[in-house]
């Protein structure tokens, strides 16, 4: 099968005439003064009780014949959803199981409509849940290929409905699903343990098939809910999902298949219990140390005059700011989000058999609210609304943000606002702590050496706050680089160019603690403490697959700015 060869044929709507119009009338007339009613068929199709009584009773027209086109008064009345028509066809002679001339039944024909009402009518007077067309569609095919997942849900739940049976094609009803982009129906099927990893004749997965269609939402779906060794598999013409959408065009959908295809560095040098606990105790570190060089370096500086009362009442708030935030950062770190467990009254489980979607009333529940998003394919759980499941800590989380991977933790319902106060604390240590620094700095004397001349010195400082300014702009367009690269730039070329600034400046701030060890504190600070710092923030913007929240700008410039 070529790439572009790919396309499914669509089961037809019976509904629809050669010319492509709508019309639920059997026998259509372009006058709209001559009654349309004018057997039994029509009168099922338009739910005309007391015509079709007539008719039956009154002039013996018979319920078990097709019209001229092959079709019978038991789908017309299916198709529209009419069940007392279809009980009152049923008691009169309608079979129940009646082919058309493409070999389907009146239950097709519900399942075009998602007619729930209609297919028990059917269901409970013997009709075969999986009869099958020419094509090998049955009911659950067709239900998939509209998109109608209540009525396949019905189906399934309550009378068992096989929804992973192939049709003629190999292809079962999730193939039909993400192909024609319905995600709630793809969560069902996957929230029933559908199989993923089915290839039909052409080695296409349901995958494959929304890739082609581009539906970013059912790539995403499937993604989360499968495993990489899917992403990998190959149709008959050796062409990947990834590979698929990017020949028809789908740019942002390839982009996200080949990165879910990647093995991130926690994947790869952190597994087991270290990538479990992530960044969190890096990031504890880098604080800790931080502040040590605050108080060392600013507070009691050997080489500044004592500090007033007023810049070491600041200092110290700053400090304290400090501490505050670390409290803050262990409560959201450590905090349950807000994990969803199936024995909470608040989420339903699939398991041991039980049908959770059969036994709550989904028209008066506190759980359901007939978002087919709850569905949570993974935990197998109905989650409340508002929470999303976590690839990270494979877990639904209530009211779901973001996972944060530099506090190791998701930030949900019950520390969202643990994360927020660390954030403002964080925030306001860093603004204290720059100006309390560069008050320090600007109001110490200036001590010129005696080897140098006042405007040998004033050229050395103004060749060095260039200097500095311009690894600031660096910073900052590096910075910019990083948060567009999620918009779906490029991120090879900015990882690249930040190892290797990384590695140029990692050497220019060891040689220049060789040289400037020894001298004053002000050139030591504006040269090493900066290029130090400055190499810290490339180093975390190396890895563009953790930089994806902008929220997390502030955590990056905490130690940074706090010195």
């Amino acid at each position: 099968m070529a790439p572009g060869d790919a396309e499914i044929e669509i089961v037809s709507d019976p509904k629809h005439s050669q010319n492509g119009t709508s019309n639920p009338n059997p026998n259509p007339s372009p006058d709209p003064s001559v009654d349309v009613v004018v057997d039994v068929c029509s009168a099922a199709a338009y739910g005309d009780f007391e015509k079709l009584r007539g008719f039956v009773e009154r002039e013996g027209h018979s319920l078990s014949k097709p019209d001229g086109n092959g079709y019978y008064a038991l789908q017309w009345a299916a198709l529209n959803n009419y069940p007392d028509i279809a009980h009152y066809i049923i008691e009169h002679g309608g079979d129940v199981n009646a082919v058309d001339l493409g070999q389907q039944t009146a239950l097709h024909w519900a399942a075009v409509r998602g007619a729930v009402a209609v297919a028990d009518v059917l269901l409970q007077n013997g009709a075969r849940v999986e009869a099958a067309d020419l094509n090998g569609y049955r009911a659950v095919h067709v239900a998939a290929q509209y998109g109608q997942t209540a009525f396949l849900n019905h189906i399934i739940s309550k009378y068992g409905a096989d929804f992973d049976a192939p049709d003629n094609d190999g292809r079962s009803a999730l193939h039909w699903a993400a192909y024609k982009g319905y995600a709630d129906t793809v969560r069902l099927l996957l929230f029933r343990d559908a199989y993923q990893g089915r290839q039909d004749k052409n080695g296409c997965t349901p995958l494959h098939w929304a890739a082609i269609r581009g539906s970013m939402e059912v790539c995403t779906v499937l993604v989360h809910a499968g495993t990489k060794a899917e992403l990998m598999v190959k149709d008959s013409n050796g062409f990947t999902p990834s590979e698929l959408a990017s020949d028809k065009g789908h740019r942002h959908v390839s982009y996200i298949l080949s990165n879910a295809t990647k093995v991130s560095c926690e994947d790869k040098y952190c597994a087991g219990r270290l990538g479990h606990i992530g960044y969190a105790p890096i990031l504890l570190s880098l604080i800790i140390i931080l502040v040590v060089l605050f108080v060392n370096s600013i507070i009691f500086a050997p080489n500044f005059s004592r500090v007033t009362a007023v810049v070491g009442l600041w200092g110290w708030t700053g400090v304290s700011l400090a501490f505050g935030s670390l409290i803050m950062f262990y409560r959201c770190s450590s905090k349950d989000p807000g994990y969803i467990k199936p024995s909470s009254g608040e989420s339903t489980r699939l398991v041991g058999g039980k049908d959770p979607l059969l036994d709550i009333d989904l028209n008066n529940s506190s759980v359901w609210t007939g978002n087919w998003s709850q569905l949570c394919p993974t935990c197998k759980i109905i989650r409340p609304v508002r929470s999303k499941h976590c690839p990270t800590c494979k877990h639904c989380v209530e009211q779901f943000d973001h996972h944060c991977p530099w506090i190791s933790n998701c930030v949900g319902k019950r520390n969202k606002w643990d994360f927020f106060i660390f954030l403002c604390m964080g925030t306001s240590t860093t603004i204290i702590g720059a100006i309390v620094a560069f008050h320090r700095i600007w109001t110490e004397p200036v001590m010129i050496p005696a080897s140098e001349t006042w405007i040998h010195y004033m050229v050395h400082r103004l060749h060095r706050l260039r200097e500095t300014s311009q690894l600031t702009s660096w910073q900052i367009q590096l910075a910019i680089l990083i948060l567009e690269d999620q918009r779906g730039a490029s991120g090879i070329l900015t990882t690249v160019a930040a190892i290797g600034i990384v590695r140029i400046f990692g050497l220019t701030a060891i040689q220049m603690m060789k040289k400037s060890l020894g001298r004053h504190l002000i050139k030591w600070y504006d040269e090493i403490i900066c290029h130090v710092s400055i190499n810290y923030l490339l180093l975390l913007s190396s890895f563009p697959h953790i930089t994806g929240e902008a929220v997390h700008g502030g955590l990056y410039m905490f130690p940074i700015l706090v010195i």
